[in-house]
């Protein structure tokens, strides 16, 4: 279950900051509406490695698709079974 608490209890930030944890962010409102996301650095590190790996691997799959010179699965198969 999300940690969600309004903006205005960072008055008391050391009680908010104990909330937060790897895999357990503290979610801030304002005025009802969810604004903020405080996340552990750990968690946020992964966050960002993910995104560029991500981010990597959809660059090399559009190189892919754009070479005509690759092979399929079945021809990769085919070729290393001779």
């Amino acid at each position: 279950m999300p940690t969600i608490k309004p903006v205005s209890d960072l008055r008391n930030y050391n009680a908010i900051l104990r909330e937060v944890g790897e895999n357990s962010p503290v979610f801030l409102t304002k005025n009802g509406v969810g604004r903020y996301a405080l996340l552990d650095i750990k968690e946020y590190e992964k966050q960002t490695a993910t995104i560029k790996l991500l981010s990597e691997l959809k660059k090399g799959e559009a190189s892919v698709k754009k070479e005509s010179d690759w092979l399929s699965g079945a021809e990769v198969e085919k070729r290393l079974s001779l």
